[in-house]
């Protein structure tokens, strides 16, 4: 093998395309692919923000969800006293108008009582004095012994 002037125009032309590539060809190649780098990382870091903004998401809707648990057994519990508060209370004034109608009706009772006693004393003065009238076969006026009959419904 023998160097020529080929060989060294090779050489020139070879260096020339060298330095045409370095300052020409390979900036622009240089800086896609550091754009490409550049925007792989954000895409990465972008992808671990959205993973951890989806981990603080899913910890807010389980506390979320934890409270509004709470929240709803509390309001179920507060319903159920609730119930049984209105479940007394109902009771309760059942057993007051039971007690009304109750006492209403001994009231009722006692008036009918007291009818019937006094009914049955002017029954019995009636009798007394239709009895007193046959003994005596004569006939008695009820407008003299007014007095007599009152004073006899006392004593019955």
């Amino acid at each position: 093998m023998s160097i020529n002037a080929t060989f060294f125009a090779q050489l020139v032309v070879f260096f020339l395309l060298v330095v045409f590539t370095m300052k020409f060809i390979w900036p622009p190649i240089a800086n896609a692919l550091d754009e490409r780098a550049q925007k792989i990382a954000d895409g990465l870091a972008a992808a671990d923000k959205a993973k951890a903004e989806l981990s603080s998401a899913n910890k807010r809707v389980e506390a979320e969800l934890a409270q509004s648990r709470t929240e709803t057994a509390s309001r179920l519990a507060d319903a159920e006293r609730r119930a049984l508060t209105i479940i007394e209370e109902a009771k309760a004034k059942a057993a007051d108008e039971g007690n009304k109608i109750v006492a209403a009706a001994k009231a009722e009772a006692e008036q009918q009582a007291v009818k019937a006693r006094e009914s049955l004393r002017e029954q019995v003065a009636a009798l007394a004095v239709k009895g007193a009238e046959q003994i005596l076969r004569k006939e008695v006026n009820a407008g003299v012994h007014a007095d007599l009959l009152s004073r006899l419904k006392t004593e019955l």
